[in-house]
């Protein structure tokens, strides 16, 4: 009975932050489950306090990128680069778009998909208002897939690849001889299909007499700051330390630097800072808490050593297939958590950690919900004016990400099994 209503819990609550009831936040659902959980005795408060110290690293690292974010957005630099990509695209709405997703490409890859989420967001939302684009979602949509879509690049792409491999995360060097060509698949099946769905918006011609206007010296100081911060976080990554309380550090220092350079009040980014995203992760560390009790790890791993046993080629697609889905439906940052501690205690091949790590990755593309940098970008889309529905994400999520998924672990399959 404990565990029955740990899950309805568990599943209300999680529908709460996808399709939002009365346009509530999201956070209200995912802290509102936690609470729950504590009133009806389903977990003790040091089994919350627990779940929500476990994410101390995430509540940093996103700290740190929220305020470098607004911090440049403060001082025009988003307006800046996005006058510079307007200009070379030269009137193409074609060349704006791959533009766009190269930069994403970029910033997803040595600054992480809530980056990409959190920085790129406004910055794409600047360059289309400049190109006069008449609907700006195709651009926008780029920031939210290709974040998931690159964040296998590099270990530091994405904090919960972090998570899967835990104290025995590969170097450098082998990640890339295991990643590179999956991401490289990733990447460029992404675009093409995105690419493809979008074609009708993208015939129109775009603005050419485009105006560069002057970067101030705040935001000279914020792109120092957010260069820094990507060395710092392969530095990080390469000593395999946490990468939260660097980021932290870097972004408070980059805006406290800025502020008082321009002599402005700090009251003025922390204002338009989106900090309900950090309740919100917490809520969901607490419900993962909360599901641990239920057995499902034990029973998780039992199945994935047996299947192991049985075949390794079967179990590396469903593997993937399955985790992919799973994203979808509780968030892939606690899927991650709850994947990680299953993968570390089976002992798993390599073959079907990767594709573990892929399906946590690459299979939030399919929802709103599927990863915390999809979340961030629609609270980003919202503080542009624009809105996009689950049902309307999911439509093209559900090609977006399931033609790339499989492409991609068909990729995995015929690396590990030929070689």
């Amino acid at each position: 009975m404990t565990s029955f209503s740990i899950w309805t819990i568990t599943i209300l609550s999680i529908a709460g932050v996808i399709f939002r009831p009365f346009k509530t936040p999201e956070f209200i659902w995912a802290v509102g489950g936690a609470v729950l959980l504590l009133i009806f005795g389903l977990i003790t408060p040091t089994e919350s306090l627990s779940g929500i110290a476990k994410g101390m690293d995430v509540y940093l690292f996103l700290t740190g990128m929220m305020l470098l974010a607004e911090t440049a957005r403060e001082e025009g630099l988003f307006n800046w680069l996005a006058a510079h990509a307007t200009q070379r695209a030269n009137g193409s709405a074609s060349r704006l778009f791959a533009l766009i997703y190269l930069v994403g490409v970029v910033v997803t890859t040595f600054l992480s998909n809530d980056a990409t989420a959190v920085v790129l967001t406004p910055a794409v939302a600047a360059a289309v208002k400049t190109a006069k684009v008449k609907n700006p979602l195709p651009y926008l949509f780029i920031c939210a897939f290709i974040a998931n879509a690159a964040s296998f690049v590099l270990p530091i792409s994405n904090p919960a690849n972090l998570v899967i491999y835990g104290t025995h995360m590969p170097p450098l060097t082998v990640w890339l001889a295991h990643y590179a060509l999956p991401s490289v698949v990733a990447i460029v099946t992404t675009y093409v299909i995105l690419h493809f769905t979008q074609q009708q918006a993208l015939r129109e011609s775009v603005a050419q007499d485009i105006t560069i206007p002057t970067l101030s010296p705040g935001g000279r100081l914020a792109i120092i700051g957010i260069t820094a911060t990507a060395l710092i976080l392969l530095g990080a990554s390469a000593l395999d330390k946490p990468l939260g309380l660097p980021t932290a550090i870097t972004g408070i220092l980059t805006s406290a630097l800025v502020l008082i350079r321009a002599r402005k009040n700090p009251w003025v980014v922390i204002k338009d800072v989106s900090w309900a995203v950090l309740p919100l992760v917490a809520g969901l560390f607490v419900l993962v808490e909360a599901l641990a009790k239920t057995g499902v790890i034990q029973e998780l791993t039992t199945i994935l050593q047996t299947s192991t046993a049985h075949s390794v080629s079967t179990t590396t697609w469903l593997s993937g297939i399955g985790v992919a889905i799973a994203c979808n439906l509780v968030n892939n940052l606690p899927a991650g958590l709850i994947a990680g501690t299953v993968v570390q205690a089976g002992q798993v091949p390599e073959a079907i950690k990767s594709a573990i790590l892929i399906g946590i990755d690459l299979g939030p593309n399919l929802s709103v919900t599927g990863s915390l940098a999809t979340i961030l970008w629609l609270v980003a889309l919202r503080r542009e004016g624009q809105v996009v529905s689950a049902w309307e994400f999911l439509k093209l999520g559900a090609l977006v990400m399931t033609i790339p998924l499989l492409c991609t672990l068909g990729t995995i399959w015929l690396y590990y099994h030929y070689f």
